[in-house]
């Protein structure tokens, strides 16, 4: 019988240490909609994050990614005279990913998927019911590994939030209030320890 061989395990496990951030663009999705507000038009608002990363392997080729991030979020809404309201939240986020990667030495490809928590500490509508957060995060990207100065990286991620910043029970407005944002981070990942096979 062909055995099945498992992934390369490293003898010593790498650990790296960083920092990440970027731009975001970011809106809700409503339902029922509302007026004068389309994702793909007017409804986008811009803004910020950064955060610090942790990242685990014993696995040549998965990794274990915790992240610690603040992240500007918000929406747009417009009105019949072509002006933008823009509401801006501002959250505390906890990714949890799994982060796969390939490559050579030069350059490597990698994707992050997990779920994630937060908390907006500052709601500057003053009108969102529901300050925490749960969702899910991707992304994908590239690593340039570097002998002496670390690991730097550029990634395209999308957050998506199940929970809603209003309530969505049946006797509630919104059955969805769903906060999503894509945003292109930057980052730098120096090792702790790191010894390959």
């Amino acid at each position: 019988m062909a055995q099945i061989q498992a992934q390369p395990r490293l003898r010593t496990p790498e650990i790296y240490l960083g920092a990440h951030g970027g731009a975001t663009a970011s809106t809700v999705l409503f339902n029922p909609s509302e007026d004068y507000m389309t994702p793909l038009t007017n409804a986008c608002s811009l803004g910020w994050n950064g955060g610090l990363v942790f990242r685990y392997t014993e696995q040549k080729y998965c990794a274990l990614q915790v992240e610690l991030n603040y992240l500007h979020r918000g929406w747009a809404k417009g009105d019949d005279t072509m002006g933008h309201t823009y509401y801006h939240l501002h959250y505390i986020e906890i990714p949890m990913l799994m982060n796969l990667h390939f490559g050579s030495d030069i350059c490597q490809w990698f994707f992050n998927l997990g779920p994630q928590i937060g908390y907006c500490f500052k709601d500057e509508t003053h009108t969102i019911e529901q300050p925490f957060d749960w969702g899910v995060a991707a992304g994908t990207g590239l690593y340039f590994p570097t002998r002496k100065a670390g690991v730097y990286q550029i990634e395209v991620r999308f957050d998506f939030s199940f929970g809603g910043i209003y309530g969505t029970k049946l006797v509630d407005k919104y059955s969805m209030a769903s906060p999503m944002d894509l945003s292109v981070n930057f980052g730098w990942l120096m090792p702790v320890r790191s010894k390959r096979n």
